[in-house]
């Protein structure tokens, strides 16, 4: 089965903030300082399984 791809006209287009986890608080990635960045694009993220 063939997947669709849709464009957004720029115009609709919103921007989106991304939050992460720092240091016990939330903060936009977007004002992390440049070494922040680079450690958040190395980070390797993992889904735990729930107990029984």
């Amino acid at each position: 089965m063939k997947k669709e791809s849709h464009k957004i006209p720029e115009s609709k287009r919103t921007k989106c903030m991304v939050y992460t986890r720092v240091m016990g608080y939330h903060r936009p990635i977007e004002s992390f300082n440049i070494g922040k960045i680079g450690e958040h694009k190395e980070r390797k993220f993992f889904i735990e399984n729930q107990c029984k």
